[in-house]
């Protein structure tokens, strides 16, 4: 975990197993981002889908595999990544890409009328809350659950008293990333150092 912390703050990722940082030869796209948490200061888009959520319950579990959480998943790469080398998983892909033995990591469970609707995958560290992975039911897209995760998550690292949340990297040109550059300020790692944006 002392290993995982210091990595995370050079710009690295969870994986499974493996922490990782892109590294190509003549690109440098793939940006490290993260949310300074008590400087957050939500749009008002993000603060309308958190206020609209608030039907949801909120279940903090420890990262492992059941029948449900993996339907959900199954339901979400079905319909964003069809044809993409991610839809139909098996359960070895579940649990080989989202949990680790060696970090603590949790699901974040949102519950619509006590079904399962999102799971934010999320590793505790002591540098902030990294958000390895979101999933949620594709068929409920008012809701926005993927903004309403990373509120829910921002408002855990504040009751938790963690400076940080990690959102993975951002590639400016990717219009699937482009939520993350909303979540504002924030911070990106660039030539070695977090610069404010």
């Amino acid at each position: 975990m002392d290993m995982y912390n210091l990595l995370i703050q050079k710009g690295f990722r969870r994986s499974g197993h493996h922490i990782y940082r892109p590294h190509c030869e003549a690109c440098d796209k793939c940006v490290s981002i993260r949310i300074p948490v008590d400087s957050f200061k939500p749009r008002r888009a993000q603060q309308r889908s958190f206020r609209s959520n608030q039907d949801l319950t909120t279940r903090i579990e420890p990262a492992r595999y059941t029948d449900e959480s993996f339907l959900l998943y199954e339901k979400y790469l079905g319909y964003r990544h069809r044809d993409a080398g991610m839809d139909n998983p098996k359960r070895e892909d579940f649990e080989r890409f989202l949990i680790s033995d060696w970090c603590d990591t949790l699901f974040i469970e949102l519950r619509l009328n006590d079904k399962l609707v999102c799971v934010a995958v999320t590793d505790e560290l002591s540098t902030g809350l990294s958000a390895v992975y979101t999933f949620f039911d594709p068929d409920l897209p008012r809701r926005s659950l993927g903004t309403v995760a990373i509120m829910f998550q921002i408002e855990l690292a504040r009751q938790r008293q963690l400076p940080y949340i990690y959102l993975g990297y951002w590639i400016d040109e990717s219009e699937k990333m482009m939520y993350k550059s909303t979540f504002k300020p924030q911070q990106r790692y660039i030539a070695d150092a977090w610069i404010g944006a």
